[in-house]
Formats: structure tokens, sequence, C-alpha cells
């Protein structure tokens, strides 16, 4: 099986009344321990790679690990670029090989998020491959994204038909209350997704398949245990998955999620070798840290996406 467009997937997932899980990756570890997760419940997968991840691991590197999970797993899995800042980004990555790419321009204007976004979907349609926009910006910070909570935004659902209609887009990522990173809310607080933007907007765009950024839920054990072991993180509360669940019964196809994975992956490092100070095999580290990105993955599948068996 070669790597497939999220275009088939959303369609069940939206008919489905469930998400598929966008993972990003890095490494090998991690490119294995999502995929091993996914095979045993033969779910359906989106592995994302963010322009820092592109840089850190290099584009050959990534695109030779992806093919050999297809390979491996015999899963669909689309290959996406989170987070393309430019034109030229997005184009490099559908000419080496990416099924699906993220062009975001939610800081710009509308008028120029829509040139910005139309121009990046004619040239990737021509090339077969499907193209996320985003209208809103969320708070929080992710690789070289990076917006302050006063510079955030809702995505205003007046805006989605025109912008869904001159871009041809084929899915939208929108601001519902999500945020990028590790520190989201701060404890005591109640964080609240904004359903009734979303009903809204799945109204104006019937069918038509949503995306959640920023949506790790900072699963706080492994907070604790960073901190136990030498970390300083502070407390931070994360998106509430029965929340993100009922949004993945909704309009809501794809859900990202990034910092959990590197939450569970440090985590299990740092255990390992506070409680083994002579070991410095990389692999010895390394494999139970893989393993925990598979629980991690393996409980998003089932618990929060509800894709387990749809591939």
């Amino acid at each position: 099986m070669a790597l497939v467009t999220t275009k088939e997937m959303f369609e069940k997932a939206y008919n489905g009344g469930y998400a598929i899980g966008a993972f990003n990756v890095n490494n090998m570890e991690i490119v294995q321990g999502i995929t091993e997760a996914a095979k045993d419940l033969n779910a359906p997968l989106i592995l994302q790679v963010s322009k820092g991840a592109r840089a850190y691991a290099n584009h050959t590197y990534l695109m030779k690990l992806v093919e050999a999970a297809v390979e491996e797993t015999g899963l669909p899995i689309a290959l996406h670029l989170d987070h393309g800042d430019s034109f030229e980004l997005c184009k490099s990555c559908i000419d080496g090989g990416f099924t699906s790419v993220m062009i975001d321009a939610s800081s710009k204007p509308l008028e120029e998020n829509i040139e910005i976004t139309r121009k990046v979907v004619e040239y990737a349609h021509e090339k077969g491959v499907v193209v996320e926009a985003e209208l809103g910006t969320l708070a929080g910070i992710e690789d070289e994204v990076n917006v302050s909570a006063e510079d955030s935004s809702y995505t205003r659902p007046e805006d989605v038909q025109e912008f869904v209609e001159k871009t041809n887009c084929d899915s939208l990522a929108i601001a519902i209350g999500t945020s990028h990173g590790a520190y989201k809310f701060k404890p005591g607080t109640k964080p609240q997704l904004r359903f009734d933007i979303l009903e809204d907007v799945s109204q104006r765009l019937p069918g038509f398949p949503i995306v959640l950024h920023g949506s790790s839920s900072v699963p706080q054990d492994f907070v604790a245990k960073i901190n136990k072991f030498g970390g300083n993180m502070p407390g931070a509360i994360g998106v509430p998955e029965d929340q993100l669940r009922k949004a993945a019964s909704m309009a809501v196809c794809k859900i990202n999620i990034d910092s959990d994975l590197r939450l569970a992956m440090t985590a299990s490092i740092r255990e390992y070798l506070a409680e083994h100070p002579d070991h410095f095999d990389p692999r010895q580290y390394l494999k139970p840290a893989r393993a925990a990105i598979k629980d991690m993955v393996a409980h998003k599948i089932t618990d929060v996406l509800g894709c387990d068996g749809k591939a």
C-alpha cells in the first residue's frame, strides 16, 4: 500500500462520528510507537511533520521512515505537513512526496489568508495533494508557532463559507479554545471548548471536515514524573478528553496530538536514566520510551478519537 490522502478517511470519519489522529513525528522511535499502536488497533493514521521536525530529521530520512511504516503496517497512512508557513515550504513537501499539506496564513488578514491559501491549493490539487487551511489563531507555542493569549482569536463562523469557497481547501482548522503546547490552562480553571462555534461552522459547511490543533491533554502523571526526576515543569491542565471525544462525534475529523507524545517519551527517558544512571546505550532508554508512546497513542485512538477498527 502507498501513502494516501486524507480525503477518503475524512469522509468516513465525518459520517462515522469519529476523528483521525494526526501525530507529530521527529524520529524513528516516535514513528514506530505511533504506527505499532495503530496497527494493533487497525486504525487509519495521519503522520505529520512540522517545519522544525523536517529541518531536524531531514526530509529524506522522514520519508523513508514513513514509507517503512506503510510497508510494515499495511495501514492507510497520510503524510501531512503541519503548519506550513509559506507557499515555498508547501511546494517543497508536495514535490517531495507528502500527500497532505497545511498552509497556515491565519495570522494574516482574511483576504491575504485567502490569497495565500488559494495559491497553495491550486498547486497541490494539480499534484493530487490535499490542503488544510486555518481560520482563527490558537494561543501557545509549537516549534515556530508562537501566539500569545492576547493575540489569539476564535474563528468567526461568518467567515468560513466565503473562505472555503474562495480557496477550495479540503479541510479547515478552527480555533474554539484549544491551545498549542504543554502550558495550556492554569490549575483550578475549567477549560471549555466553544461547541457553539463548532456547531455554527458545521451548519455553514455541511459535510466539510474540521480540524482541531493544540489538542493534547497534558497528563499530570507524566508532568509529575518529569519533575520527580529533575524537571521543573509548571502545573498545567490540557484539553479535557471528553470534550475532544464530543468534538470528534461532530464535524471534527482530524485531531492533532504532539505534546502528549513528548511528555510520555521524556518522562520515560528521565525515569529510566534516574533508575539506571550507569547506562549509556540509547537503545536501553529509547525502547521503553517507544513503548510509552505506543501506549499513549493506543489510548488516544480508543478513548478519544474512536477510530479503532476503522482502517
